[in-house]
């Protein structure tokens, strides 16, 4: 019997798999000189294969609750691991001023700012509005590759990659205790029930301090093992980078156990194990491997954002969201930054591009898809609504403007940007560097 001409759905995903794997290698080289992002590319991408006639899944997170929520989440603590092993900048309270800055003016005030503009413009209840505003209003540590640090040692962390890098890594684990508030308000202002002296004591200082905690212990075992075992069996000897992969789920996993932030924990363990040894050439390895995995996770869940898009996750989109999003982007998160480098040693260039690059993506799915899940939401279509509308005008304004942007203050900086983000000849070649 002849074969029949329709390829079998299983070969067609193994297929695209393959041609994905090849984008994730090939195109951050394509698009490094061009006005466009990888997260733009994906987003085309998915959009246009989800409109093929044969292509009936519709990816939308209010049909896959459970599902979006732990893809992101998964999604996210990878980009944590990374963006901590590339700082760095040693910790302290000086050197990470501007960290501060951004985590307790900007996302607070962020957070104020878009509860009052739900309740206001879009007619929502406190808790839900307040969800909304805590998914909203950090700094996502997956899509601001583009204007983080580069790997480990490379020498490219100025102020304004370190300091997006740092509170994309923080504000993530800073932002739960916003979100847990929301679902308390949700029981507790129809019942009467107390919430304030839990949240302070439960989800704020116990939550936080305990994912500070548990990360620096994790990191502390994982950096022994990693480069300070009295022995041939250190893990740096085996070369792989896969041992940071490991150190990001057991970080997560222990933490999330004794029901502390977990994306605290893993971003803490990574500034933990990378000041391990600080010099070492295993931290390539180990950024290396964070990286790929990360963006090929991230390209599958934004292929399927794009689907979503296409499947209708706008529909409830009116001229009242899109109001919105534009005012939490080109307003909200420009001046409540701009408000935090008051006082700050930076020049206006520096401080206008901190302000401005306030990008929302992967950490603003999965705050809403764990508040959706622990919350009764009216209007749960509405929420992803705007959601994914700010996500995706970030995508694009963001994408659009960071290579040029970025560019230029490179140059008035005297800093040649073709020549960034080439490793020191002493941190090149095999990872079997100093012990």
């Amino acid at each position: 019997m002849l074969p029949t001409l329709a390829p079998d759905p299983y070969i067609l995903v193994l297929t695209g798999l393959g041609v994905l794997i090849a984008l994730v290698a090939w195109l951050p080289m394509a698009l490094k000189r061009l006005p466009l992002s990888l997260p733009i590319i994906c987003i085309g991408i998915g959009a246009a294969g989800f409109l093929l006639p044969r292509v009936t899944l519709q990816p939308l997170p209010v049909r896959y609750p459970e599902i979006t929520e732990r893809f992101a989440e998964f999604v996210v603590i990878i980009a944590l691991m990374g963006a901590g092993l590339k700082i760095d900048r040693l910790f302290g309270w000086r050197r990470w001023g501007i960290t501060w800055r951004l985590l307790a003016i900007t996302m607070p005030l962020g957070i104020v700012a878009i509860t009052v503009l739900g309740q206001t413009m879009l007619g929502l209840p406190l808790a839900v509005a307040l969800l909304l505003a805590a998914s909203l209003a950090p700094t996502d540590p997956v899509l601001a590759a583009d204007v983080q640090v580069g790997p480990p040692k490379t020498g490219d962390e100025d102020d304004v990659r370190f300091g997006l890098t740092s509170e994309a890594g923080l504000n993530d684990g800073a932002a739960f205790p916003f979100v847990h508030l929301a679902i308390m308000l949700a029981v507790a202002l129809p019942s009467g029930k107390p919430w304030l002296l839990e949240w302070l004591s439960y989800r704020v200082l116990w939550e936080i301090g305990g994912g500070i905690v548990g990360g620096w212990i994790v990191g502390r075992v994982f950096g022994w093992l990693t480069f300070h075992v009295p022995s041939k069996a250190k893990l740096a000897h085996t070369g792989d980078g896969l041992i940071a992969l490991s150190a990001t789920l057991v970080s997560y996993g222990l933490t999330e156990i004794v029901h502390v932030y977990g994306f605290l924990a893993v971003f803490v363990t990574a500034l933990t194990l990378r000041s391990a040894h600080r010099e070492h050439k295993f931290q390539l390895e180990m950024h290396a491997i964070t990286e790929q995995i990360e963006r090929l996770a991230m390209m599958v869940l934004l292929i399927l954002f794009g689907g979503a898009l296409v499947s209708g996750l706008l529909a409830s989109v009116g001229w009242r969201e899109v109001i919105v999003a534009v005012v939490i982007l080109l307003v909200i998160r420009p001046l409540t930054g701009w408000i935090a480098m008051i006082g700050y040693p930076a020049d206006q260039g520096e401080k206008r591009t901190l302000a401005f690059f306030g990008i929302r993506g992967v950490g603003s799915i999965y705050y809403m898809a764990f508040g959706i899940n622990h919350m009764a939401v009216g209007d749960a279509e509405r929420l992803w609504g705007i959601v994914g509308l700010v996500v995706l005008m970030s995508i694009l304004l963001h994408g659009l403007t960071v290579t040029p942007i970025m560019r230029t203050l490179d140059q008035q900086r005297g800093i040649d940007p073709e020549a960034k983000g080439v490793a020191p000849p002493g941190l090149q070649g095999p990872a079997a560097g100093p012990e």
